[in-house]
């Protein structure tokens, strides 16, 4: 008796499936803001600077720090944790500027420390916690790390988008 087509497939599968299936990834910056971690995707993130010279600009809003300049340009240095409403970054040694551009908008944003980039499975964001308040419309997502603990994954265009109404409605 011949073996029907299915009984043939059978005998000729491999005992285990050797097809790895691909999870789709992302590229973060991550950095620390006072006790919170942080991420942006990589793309907005131009370099990362040690602080330089700080200019205050008047009559503007607090989360904006003022103006520094970098390679022969003037950015605007935004305190992320005023902004977000969870404290105020504290200048140091260890701080360090990143600038970002998205779009035609080139900033810079305070860090207390970079920790670097890293890949994050898509897979893996949760979504961003009810209770944030003001700030959930910022977080794209929420990922949690043996190595990093809680991140916070930022929706970039959105924090300058915001930044930027805030600062010239002033």
């Amino acid at each position: 008796m011949e073996p029907t087509l299915l009984q043939r497939a059978l005998a000729n599968a491999p005992e285990r499936s050797s097809a790895q299936v691909a999870r789709p990834d992302e590229e973060y910056f991550i950095f620390k803001c006072g006790d919170h971690t942080m991420g942006v995707k990589s793309e907005h993130v131009r370099e990362v600077t040690r602080m330089s010279s700080l200019t205050p600009l008047p009559r503007s809003p607090s989360f904006l720090l003022g103006v520094v300049g970098h390679r022969g340009a003037v950015v605007p240095l935004i305190d992320l944790l005023r902004f977000l409403g969870q404290g105020e970054a504290r200048v140091s040694t260890r701080s360090r500027l990143f600038i970002s551009e998205s779009g035609t908008q080139v900033v810079g944003f305070l860090a207390d420390s970079v920790i670097g980039l890293r890949r994050i499975f898509v897979a893996d964001k949760m979504p961003a916690p009810a209770g944030a308040g003001t700030t959930q419309e910022f977080i794209e997502g929420v990922v949690q790390s043996r190595e990093l603990g809680s991140l916070s994954l930022l929706h970039f265009s959105r924090v300058l988008t915001s930044a930027r109404q805030k600062s010239v409605a002033r």
